[in-house]
């Protein structure tokens, strides 16, 4: 999974953070060549599913990431940020679209409260030293992720370099979040390594896999 592309003042060129490899990548051209180096290189599986291996070897190749492509790339780094990413599309359905501001508002206000650094949002620049016993975190508004009825959306990834924390390398999303309970999902979550159930949507581990309780 990874973060759409997001713009910068060069229209040539765009960012993404790509997940749930935790990899940032500051500098995309967006022509087709661009794109599909970056698709390749950091997007595709890194292995076939079964019921793939039976295709012509040409075509298996397509179907598979190739890291060399990565080396393409210039200042790519890990992520070492906490993200809560927040829908706040409201295209389609007004629901995230009205709450997710209000939500991402609010993690900022409880993040601050409970001494966690927050990343600044101008780019995708962090601190790399992480000190896993101080949370720093990216909080963004995102595009829609499904599942409007379901508002509101978040989804919090936790980097393997927190190794404190035993969602470290997952990603969980929580659906119908209000903002009566964010302070809760940065106690038990972001800081506590801890799934609220009641609010949980579905996740994903480092290998792409789903996660079920």
């Amino acid at each position: 999974m990874s973060e759409t592309p997001k713009a910068r003042s060069n229209p040539t060129s765009a960012s993404a953070f790509v997940l749930p490899s935790f990899k940032y990548v500051p500098h995309i051209n967006t022509d087709d060549a661009g794109v599909e180096a970056f698709v390749k290189g950091f997007i595709l599986a890194p292995k076939l599913h079964t019921t793939q291996t039976e295709l012509d070897t040409h075509l298996q190749s397509d179907l598979l990431r190739d890291t060399e492509l990565q080396r393409q790339f210039t200042g790519v780094r890990d992520v070492n940020e906490i993200l809560i990413l927040v829908c706040g599309h409201g295209g389609r359905d007004r629901r995230c679209g009205v709450l997710g501001p209000i939500l991402t508002r609010e993690f900022k206000d409880q993040a601050s409260r409970q001494n966690i650094t927050i990343c600044g949002e101008s780019d995708g620049e962090a601190d790399t030293n992480i000190d896993t016993y101080r949370a720093k975190v990216r909080i963004a508004s995102i595009s829609h992720i499904g599942g409007h009825k379901f508002a509101g959306n978040v989804i919090i990834y936790i980097p393997p370099a927190f190794t404190e924390n035993a969602l470290k390398g997952v990603g969980i999303w929580y659906g119908r979040v209000e903002p009566r309970h964010v302070e809760g999902i940065i106690s038990a979550t972001v800081l506590g390594g801890k799934v609220i159930k009641e609010l949980f949507r579905g996740g994903i581990d480092g290998n792409g896999d789903m996660i079920r309780l």
